[in-house]
C-alpha cells in the first residue's frame, strides 16, 4: 500500500498530526530516531497526555505504522518534519534535530514530494537551512518537489483544539508549494491560512507567542506593585475582562513553561539581534520580568513564613504541581524547578506533590514526593499551590494547610491564604 504521509518526530506534534490524518483516510508511516518509542506505538501504547493508548491502538488498526527505517522515507508522498528545537546555548534554536531530519529527508527524496517543516524556529529557516539541504542531491525546490512551512499549533491538554479544530497556517516556497501543502492539509484539518510564503508562515508562530510572552510579563509585573499597594490584582483582571472588547485577559503566575512561551520568543529577538544588530526590547524585557517570577515568589514565601514567627530556613514548603500547565504531566521549562532550587538554596526543606508525577527528578534527592496531599499540607509549614491540577480540591486544602500561598488566584480567601 503506498504511504501517503510519513510524519517525522513522533511527540507531541507528530503524534496528534498521524492520528487526525490516519482518521481521514490516509496511510501514515511514522519515523522516529528513538526505538523504544516506535516499539511502544507499533503496540499501542502512548507516550504522550492528549493521545491514550486507546487512540494509538485505533490508529494502528487504520494502517498507521512506525518505523526507524529511513528508507521508507522514500515510500511517502508528503513528508512533514516535527521534531524538537530546543534553545542552544547562545539563545538561539539548536536546529541539529531539523537538520538530522531534513538530511534524512534529502537522501530518500523523489520528484513530486511535498517536504512540510513544523519545527518552530527562527524566520527564513526553511529558505537557508531546509531548502539546501533537500535540493543537494539534485531536485530544485519549487520545480522538482515541493516545500513549505506550516507552524505548529498543538496545546497540550486543550480539550477544546486540537489539530483539527485549530486553523492550520501554511506558507510555501512558492504560490505553488502553498496550494499542495494546504491541498495536503485540508484532507484533514477544518481551516487552512496561506501566508504570503515561508518567512511569514515562520514568523506568525512567534508572533503568537511572543503576544503571549509579552502579555504575561505585564501582569507579573503588575502583580508585584499591586501587593505592595494592597490592590487585589486578580478582582481587576476580573473587573478589566468584563469589556467585551479591546481586552484580553491574561493571569500572573510563578513563571511561564511549555515548549512555547520561555523558548519561542527567544528565537526572534535571537535573530533580530545577530541579523540586524539590535535587541528586540519587549522580547529581551518580557523574559527578564517572566524569568524573575520564581525568585519572586520565593521572597513572599519568606515574608509569609516571617508573619508566622518562622524562618524559611529549615521550614517545609510543600510545592503542590510541579507540571508546566494543569492536568497534563510535561514538565518542560516548568517554573516548579527554578522555584524549588531557589528554596532548597535558602535552606527550606521542599516537598512535592503532583498526581501527574510519580518521580521529579529535577533536583535529585533535594525534594521529597508527597504520596497524600492533605495529609502533605497539613505537616507544611507552608504550601504553595504551582499548578492548580483539577484533582486538587484547593479550598480544602487551603483550609488543612498552616499556610497556603496561592500563585494561581483559585483560592477562596481566608486567613491561612496569601495570593500571588
Amino acid at each position: 500500500m503506498a504511504v501517503d504521509a510519513v510524519i517525522i518526530g513522533l511527540g507531541y506534534v507528530g503524534l496528534p498530526l498521524a492520528q487526525e490524518a490516519s482518521k481521514a483516510g490516509m496511510h501514515v508511516l511514522g519515523f522516529d530516531i528513538n526505538q523504544g518509542v516506535v516499539d511502544a506505538l507499533n503496540a499501542g501504547t502512548s507516550h504522550i497526555d492528549d493521545l491514550s493508548d486507546a487512540d494509538i491502538a485505533e490508529m494502528v488498526d487504520l494502517g498507521f505504522r512506525a518505523t526507524t527505517d529511513e528508507t521508507e522515507i522514500a515510500e511517502a508522498g508528503v513528508a512533514v518534519i516535527c521534531v524538537p528545537t530546543p534553545l542552544s546555548q547562545d539563545g538561539g534554536p539548536d536546529l541539529r534535530a531539523v537538520e538530522s531530519a531534513v538530511d534524512a529527508v534529502a537522501r530518500n527524496l523523489k520528484p513530486g514530494t511535498l517536504v512540510v517543516l513544523e519545527s518552530t524556529t527562527y524566520p527564513g529557516t526553511t529558505d537557508e537551512v531546509v531548502r539546501p539541504k533537500l535540493e543537494e542531491h539534485g531536485l530544485v525546490a519549487g520545480q522538482d518537489f515541493h516545500l513549505a512551512f506550516s507552524p505548529e499549533r498543538i496545546d497540550p491538554g486543550n480539550e477544546q483544539f486540537g489539530a483539527k479544530n485549530t486553523p492550520k497556517v501554511v506558507g510555501g516556497h512558492s504560490p505553488e508549494c502553498t496550494e499542495a501543502a494546504a491541498a495536503f492539509y485540508g484532507r484533514f484539518v477544518d481551516t487552512v491560512v496561506r501566508a504570503k510564503g515561508t518567512r511569514e508562515a515562520e514568523t506568525a508562530k512567534l508572533l503568537e507567542n511572543t503576544y503571549r510572552h509579552i502579555n504575561i510579563a505585564l501582569v507579573n509585573e503588575m502583580t508585584r506593585f499591586c501587593h505592595e499597594l494592597g490592590i487585589d490584582l486578580w478582582d481587576v483582571i476580573d473587573a478589566a475582562k468584563s469589556k467585551p472588547f479591546g481586552f484580553q485577559a491574561f493571569y500572573p503566575g510563578p513563571g511561564v513553561g511549555g515548549h512555547c512561551i520561555p523558548i519561542d520568543p527567544n528565537y526572534l529577538s535571537h535573530n533580530v539581534r545577530a541579523r540586524l544588530g539590535y535587541p528586540f526590547r519587549f522580547v529581551e524585557l518580557a523574559q527578564e520580568i517572566n524569568s524573575g517570577m520564581p525568585a519572586y515568589v520565593v521572597h513572599r514565601a519568606q515574608d509569609i513564613l516571617n508573619d508566622l514567627g518562622k524562618p524559611l530556613k529549615n521550614s517545609v514548603v510543600l510545592l503542590l504541581g510541579v507540571t508546566y500547565k494543569p492536568n497534563i504531566a510535561d514538565q518542560r521549562e516548568s517554573p516548579a524547578v527554578p522555584l524549588a532550587r531557589q528554596l532548597v538554596s535558602k535552606g527550606a526543606q521542599v516537598r512535592y506533590h503532583d498526581p501527574h508525577v510519580s518521580h521529579w527528578g529535577a533536583l535529585g534527592d533535594a525534594a521529597g514526593r508527597v504520596e497524600d496531599a492533605a495529609a502533605g499540607v497539613a505537616e507544611a509549614d507552608l504550601t504553595i499551590l504551582v499548578q492548580n491540577h483539577r484533582d486538587y480540591d484547593v479550598d480544602a486544602l487551603a483550609a488543612g494547610a498552616q499556610a497556603f500561598f496561592d500563585t494561581r488566584g483559585v483560592a477562596a480567601a481566608g486567613e491561612k491564604v496569601s495570593r500571588l
